[in-house]
This record gives C-alpha cells, sequence and structure tokens, in this order.
C-alpha cells in the first residue's frame, strides 16, 4: 500500500501524537485531517500507520476531540455518563455497534491537560449527511435514534449527570435571552428587534413541553441531546444506520431536534430564510422509523406532543442563536460576519413554518405510532 505525504500543521500534529500517547494508541503517528462538522467541539481523523501481518502498511484511524468546556462545564460529568451508558448497550445488545470511547492508564476516558480536555474513539468508516432527500436513509436514521430509546428504556436517567444544567429548559432559554436583550452588551438589540418580538409572542407554546415535564405529566428519560442526522454514521454502501453518535431529557428532545436538521429545506445557516421550512415527506419518513421502534413503550402524552417538539427546540435554537449573537458570539462557532443571526432567522422561518403544518405534523405521528403500535399487539 503506497502512503502519500500530507501538509499538517506541526503544532496541531505534536499535540494529538501526545493525546494519542497518553490513551495508548500505537504509532508511527502519520496524519491528521480535521473535521468541520459540528458547533461547538474540535474534531479530528487521526490516523496511524499499523503492520497488516504481510509486511505491508495500513492505515488505523482514530476520532480525538477536544471539548469546548465554555459549551460544557462539567466535561468529566458528561464522560462518565457516556461510559455509563455505552457499558449498558453492551451489556444489553452485545451485538449493537456503539461507539468506544478509550481510556487512558489512569482508567479514564477523558484527558484533561493545560491545551484542553479530549476524547478519543475508534474511527468507524462510514458516510454521514448533513441533509439528504432519500426518505430510506431518513427513515433509518430514525430508527437508528429510536433503537437508542428502545436500548435505554430500562435505564435510570435519574442516576446520570445533567453535564448541562437546564439544556432543554425552554424557561431557562428564554430567560437567558431576556437578560442579553437588557443588558445589550454588544449594542445589537436594535438589529434583532423583528425576531426577539417574533420569539416572545410564542414564548408560552415554545415551553410548553417543559412546563409539562414540571408538571409530571412527560417522563424523564436518557436522551442523545444531539439528534442530528449527521450525528448517525451509515453504512458506505447500503445506507444503513451504523452508530448513533447523553443525560437526562424528554424524548421530544432528541425527536424534536432531529426533525428540526433533517427536514428543513435548507442548511440551518442559509441566507435565504425565506426558504426554510418543513418538508413534511422527510417529518413522515423519520417519524416512521422512529415510532417503528418506540411506539409501544411511549406514554400517550409523549406521542401527543412529538409534533410539538418539534416547533419547541427549533425556537429553543433560536434563542439560543439570538442571545449567542447578542453577546458577542461567545459559545457557537462562527465562520462569517452576523453568522448566529443567519441561524436565528433561518430558525424562525422554520418554526413559523412548523406552527402553519402543526396539524399535518401531528396527523403524521398518530398515524405512526398507531399502525406500530397495531404491530406490536398483533
Amino acid at each position: 500500500m503506497s502512503i502519500p505525504e500530507m501538509d499538517m500543521n506541526p503544532e496541531i500534529a505534536r499535540k494529538l501524537l501526545e493525546v494519542g500517547e497518553e490513551f495508548r494508541i500505537e504509532g508511527p503517528f502519520f496524519s491528521y485531517e480535521e473535521i468541520k462538522m459540528g458547533n461547538v467541539n474540535h474534531t479530528y481523523k487521526v490516523n496511524y500507520i499499523r503492520d497488516d501481518g504481510t509486511g505491508m502498511a495500513k492505515i488505523k484511524s482514530f476520532l480525538v476531540q477536544r471539548v469546548n468546556t465554555y459549551a460544557f462545564q462539567h466535561p468529566i460529568e458528561l464522560m462518565q455518563n457516556i461510559d455509563r451508558v455505552t457499558e449498558h448497550i453492551r451489556e444489553k445488545c452485545p451485538n449493537t455497534k456503539s461507539l468506544h470511547f478509550h481510556h487512558t492508564k489512569h482508567g479514564v476516558n477523558y484527558l484533561m491537560d493545560n491545551d484542553g480536555f479530549w476524547r478519543l474513539s475508534n474511527y468507524v468508516p462510514s458516510v454521514t449527511f448533513d441533509t439528504c432527500d432519500d426518505l430510506n436513509v431518513v427513515r433509518s436514521a430514525g430508527e437508528a435514534f429510536g433503537d437508542f430509546q428502545l436500548m435505554l428504556a430500562d435505564f435510570d436517567a435519574n442516576s446520570l449527570f445533567y453535564t448541562i444544567p437546564d439544556f432543554h429548559n425552554t424557561r431557562k432559554r428564554y430567560e437567558k435571552l431576556k437578560e442579553d436583550m437588557a443588558a445589550d452588551p454588544c449594542n445589537r438589540v436594535a438589529e434583532v428587534r423583528e425576531e426577539l418580538d417574533w420569539l416572545l409572542s410564542v414564548e408560552d407554546e415554545a415551553c410548553r413541553l417543559t412546563d409539562l415535564f414540571e408538571k409530571g405529566e412527560l417522563p424523564l428519560r436518557v436522551t442523545h441531546n444531539d439528534t442530528k442526522i449527521n450525528n448517525v454514521l451509515f453504512d458506505e454502501k447500503t445506507h444503513e444506520a451504523l452508530v448513533v453518535i447523553v443525560m437526562p431529557g424528554l424524548v421530544g428532545h432528541d425527536f424534536g431536534d432531529a426533525i428540526r436538521f433533517a427536514a428543513n429545506f435548507v442548511e440551518e445557516d442559509c441566507d435565504y430564510p425565506e426558504k426554510a421550512g418543513v418538508n413534511l415527506n422527510i417529518f413522515w419518513a423519520f417519524a416512521e422509523g422512529f415510532l417503528k421502534k418506540t411506539a409501544a413503550s411511549l406514554t400517550k402524552t409523549e406521542v401527543d406532543t412529538l409534533a410539538l417538539s418539534c416547533f419547541a427546540l427549533t425556537c429553543e435554537l433560536a434563542t439560543r442563536f439570538l442571545a449567542d449573537y447578542i453577546v458577542g458570539d461567545k459559545y457557537f462557532k462562527v465562520k462569517k460576519p452576523q453568522h448566529n443571526l443567519v441561524r436565528t432567522r433561518c430558525q424562525v422561518a422554520l418554526a413559523k413554518d412548523m406552527l402553519n403544518k402543526m396539524d399535518a405534523m401531528n396527523a403524521i405521528v398518530q398515524d405512526c405510532a398507531r399502525r406500530y403500535k397495531e404491530t406490536e399487539n398483533a
């Protein structure tokens, strides 16, 4: 096998080599590639040379992430959650592929040093999709996240740490937006008045999931909390879901965030918000896959609020993008001026379209739930 030379930043390469050594990865280190996907953490595919047993060289790859500790202020608890959940999945479903995070010689699945907080996992050869019109792929993604819920249905969600307190407490997200709006540290509120007014006008509807949970009408479950379709790894040939890439939450948080990302006609930072909207064909395919796995285990209230969860999560993310823009873009990575404002406007447009289509979305969810409950009981 001929291995080509690659251009690398020497400082980054040296650091990734040090991280690999801490996680007991055998060399020699060969190269790295930065993976641009994601708004929060920095991710690298790191390649090592191995002997394939015949004297020929082959490449063994790992994923190394530097976790954003501004976003994840309790990263050790985050990794402890991951360890417990993946161990539960492996014991319950030993033939199921799950991400394996390596441990250091100290027996922990993270490294904390002067350069940041690091974790290292196996690299799974696969493909991902930022957007996808193939309904079979979308349905498979729905099944993958549904399987995640099914495998953890008997896991005590209360035993996990809240690694980001109130992450999906929409009421608290709105409170934060109002505080930042009042402080206006960068003098940006005047230019976003229209977006603020609309988001505040739908506050009660957007916060209904949070209110139902606080009343005890929605159960706490183990949730993934980042259910974008590009967090599912698909087989390169068959496009079947392989691996879902945790903390306590509501099932609607995962469903709603997945739809918010996958079923939008455009990317979440599209410069033309008027093109944003919910694609009901994508919505239907994902709902079918998700409810095929979960319909029998969800409560009636959970099913009844799945469509609402899509609106709630979209509004919630809009408040986060807008609050971050108001305070000077501290949380999300930005790649251009007004990036967070562009994201906000796209999410607001999507949320408005969801309101217009809420009856259709509810009908789809109820139809899928009824069909798969009947199948389970047959």
